[in-house]
Order: structure tokens, then C-alpha cells, then sequence
């Protein structure tokens, strides 16, 4: 079985597609034939490897910016209400203080602090009074808190867009590193002869035919889905075997690996998190050998690929860019666990 970056000339023209208009290519090899096929499968794999580990993290960054983004409009939406609030207040005090005036034709102490131009110094100051009736009292104390709150809120707001904004440079430089690898990668392929890149593609397709010859052997007795939902979870991810990798696709037409596993088990009516890595810790460990049909299979260390164990030995995953999702071996990859939902 080949490893998951035995590519075909169709995968190196859509890794070029895949990657935006303005990214730039690595230099390739010096002329063509001067690396073996075994050596640039081995570099793309490596590059492939480290272009889906970008990409998750600018998945789960992207995941974070929603929900800053959510959470910052709540607060905004929190301020201006607080803000109205204390405005209104603000103005009955100013009516108080104005009326007083113009009843006893005096200013005292406390009108004088209320027609401040700075309510801050009353509310500062007004405590020393004694003048200040309940009423009045409580009036200065609800636009104190009202004030406090409005600065608190506004200090969060800030902090909020700072952050935000840093998860945006964050999500642009992993993009851009998707997008150097896979171009990169591109180049690597197209240093292959015709002849070597032919061999690459009867190779992989002998490998995707056995694949899927295994898989659609009959699941021994007692050995299928662990539940309804992971029949369901199943039966979606069978269903989209063939269509192709799209990086941060989430169905239903194409997927990248954690978006296979987010679209198939929401068949099964659970929602995972998005990511490969989040997905890993998204359920109870089982050990491989113990591995269910629509159990999560987590691949490398840095946790950065997942595929759906499909019986038999056999997984469904979406590969990389310029493949399809299908069918391969439970361990043509290093596992770090396998979870089930």
C-alpha cells in the first residue's frame, strides 16, 4: 500500500488550483529526473504533512475569530445599552438639579455639582455632602455604576478586537504557509518525467482499486458500528467517498480530513469540533486494536489528520489536496489514537 502522498499528475495540477493565484513555488530540483519518484513522494508527503498542520491551525483560528466575533457584537451591543442607560440618568439628575434652581432661585451645593460639566466630579465629590437627599443619593450611585460598567465593557471590547485582530495575522500566515508548501509540492511533481509520473498514478490506482476491495468485504459478526450514530457516521462517509479534498470543506460536495469527520457524524446527530486536533479528545479512547466502523482514527503526533475506521482494517479519509476521499489502511499512517464519538 502507498503512502498517503503517492500522488498522480492529476493531484499535481490541483495542488497548483488549490493553492491561491498569488502564492509562490519553492524552486524545484534542477532538471527533471534528478530526484527518484520514491524520494519526491516521500518530500510531498512531508509537504503535504506540514501544509494540513497550517491549515488545521488556521481552521481552529478561524473557529475562535466566530466566536470573538460573536461575543465582542454581544458586548458592543451590552456598551450601547449601557451607555443609553447612563445618558438617561444622567439627564433626570440634570432635570433635578435644573428645576431645584429655578424653584428657589439659589445654587446650592449639590446643584452646583450637578450642573457640572464633568459628572465625575460630582460623582466624586457628592458623597461629602450632606445635603444630598435618598433620592438624590440614589440617583449619583446608579450612574456611578452605570459609568463603571460602560468603562468596564468598553476596556473588554478592546481587548476583544485586539485579539481578534491577532487571530487575523495568525489565519493569513498559516494560509500563506498552505499555500508555499502546496506549491512547493507542485514543483516537486512537475520535476517527474511522463513516464515517472505515469508510474506514480498505475500505482495508486492499483493501490485505491485493493482499498476498496477490502472495504467492501462483509464486517465479521460483532464487529460493526458500536451504536446507531456511528452507523450513520458510517454510511454519510461512504457516501462521499470520491469527492475531492478542499481545504477547510466541510461537505457536502468536498472536505478537508477533520471537515469528513465534522459532516459525516453530524449524520449521526453528534456535533464534533472542528478541528483534527479538538476531534481528538472529542470522545472515549479505544485502543486500535478494539477499533469500531465510525470510531475516529487520529494519525501523527501533532494530532494533525483524522480519518473514520471503516472495518476491515480500513479507513475513509480525505488524503490531501488534488485527492479524493477514499478508502486506505488503518496504518499506512502512524496512529495516535482512535476515539469514539
Amino acid at each position: 500500500m502507498l503512502s498517503r502522498a503517492a500522488v498522480t499528475v492529476a493531484a499535481a495540477t490541483a495542488a497548483v488550483l488549490t493553492a491561491q493565484s498569488g502564492a509562490k513555488a519553492q524552486p524545484a530540483p534542477s532538471g527533471p529526473g534528478s530526484s527518484t519518484p520514491d524520494e519526491v513522494r516521500n518530500q510531498v508527503d512531508a509537504l503535504y504533512a506540514q501544509a494540513e498542520t497550517a491549515g488545521q491551525r488556521a481552521v481552529g483560528a478561524q473557529e475562535r475569530q466566530a466566536e470573538l466575533l460573536h461575543r465582542a457584537s454581544l458586548l458592543e451591543q451590552r456598551l450601547a445599552e449601557e451607555q443609553q442607560r447612563a445618558n438617561d440618568v444622567a439627564g433626570q439628575l440634570g432635570a433635578m438639579a435644573q428645576s431645584e434652581y429655578e424653584q428657589g432661585g439659589t445654587v446650592d451645593p449639590v446643584v452646583q455639582l450637578l450642573l457640572s460639566a464633568h459628572p465625575s466630579d460630582y460623582l466624586e465629590r457628592a458623597a461629602g455632602l450632606d445635603q444630598v437627599d435618598s433620592d438624590l443619593a440614589f440617583r449619583l450611585a446608579e450612574l456611578r455604576g452605570d459609568e463603571q460598567r460602560v468603562r468596564r465593557d468598553r476596556a473588554a471590547v478592546t481587548d476583544q478586537l485586539a485579539e481578534l485582530e491577532k487571530l487575523r495575522r495568525s489565519i493569513a500566515a498559516d494560509k500563506a504557509d498552505v499555500q508555499r508548501r502546496l506549491g512547493h509540492a507542485q514543483a516537486l511533481l512537475g520535476s517527474l518525467t511522463a513516464d515517472q509520473r505515469a508510474g506514480l498514478q498505475q500505482a495508486e490506482d492499483a493501490a485505491a482499486q485493493a482499498a476498496s476491495q477490502e472495504a467492501a468485504q462483509p464486517l465479521p459478526s460483532g464487529l460493526g458500528p458500536a451504536d446507531d450514530r456511528a452507523a450513520a457516521a458510517l454510511a454519510a462517509a461512504r457516501a462521499a467517498v470520491g469527492l475531492p479534498y478542499v481545504y477547510g470543506a466541510t461537505g457536502p460536495g468536498a472536505f478537508d480530513c477533520s471537515g469528513l469527520m465534522y459532516w459525516a457524524w453530524r449524520h449521526g446527530g453528534v456535533s464534533l469540533p472542528r478541528t483534527s486536533q479538538e476531534q481528538a479528545f472529542a470522545g472515549r479512547r479505544v485502543p486500535l486494536s478494539e477499533a469500531r466502523p465510525g470510531d475516529i482514527v487520529v494519525y501523527y503526533r501533532d494530532m494533525h489528520h483524522v480519518g473514520m475506521y471503516a472495518g476491515n482494517g480500513m479507513i475513509i479519509h480525505a488524503p490531501y489536496p488534488g485527492a479524493r476521499v477514499r478508502y486506505e489502511s488503518v496504518d499506512d499512517m502512524p496512529v495516535a489514537m482512535v476515539v469514539r464519538p
